[in-house]
């Protein structure tokens, strides 16, 4: 079992920048992990915003948040970070930390792949 714990959330400007954190329980040995953020505004599916695999650096982004969003880790603290810059109101949703523990492979797209999901930080961003 891991627990995931995100942190960071808040209400920002547009133009704005927020910093989110999530820290996992243990740390990913053997085959690592595939770390990734997804949001959910109101009303909406929950969506995938980026992914990285513990063992690597190898970052995925949405094209909604390319050039603006970096994902990074510190696999000593176990944990993953979301830096967002130049933030929108479209941004504006509660973001979720979520693992696939242990990677097989796979999409790391696709939601349903990820088995391990924090309680969520929620992001306002006012125009």
């Amino acid at each position: 079992q891991v627990q995931l714990r995100e942190s960071g959330g808040g209400s920002v400007e547009a133009g704005g920048s927020l910093k989110l954190s999530c820290v996992a329980s243990k740390s990913a040995t053997g085959r690592g992990s595939m770390m990734g953020w997804f949001r959910q505004a109101p009303g909406k599916e929950r969506e995938w915003v980026a992914s990285v695999h513990t063992g690597s650096y190898h970052p995925l982004y949405t094209d909604s948040v390319k050039g603006r969003f970096t994902i990074s880790q510190d696999n000593a603290k176990n944990t993953m970070y979301l830096q967002m810059n130049s933030l929108k109101p479209e941004d504006t949703a509660m973001y979720y930390c979520a693992a696939v523990w242990p990677w097989y492979g796979g999409n790391p797209l696709q939601k349903n792949l990820y088995n391990y999901w924090g309680q969520g930080t929620q992001v306002t961003v006012s125009s």
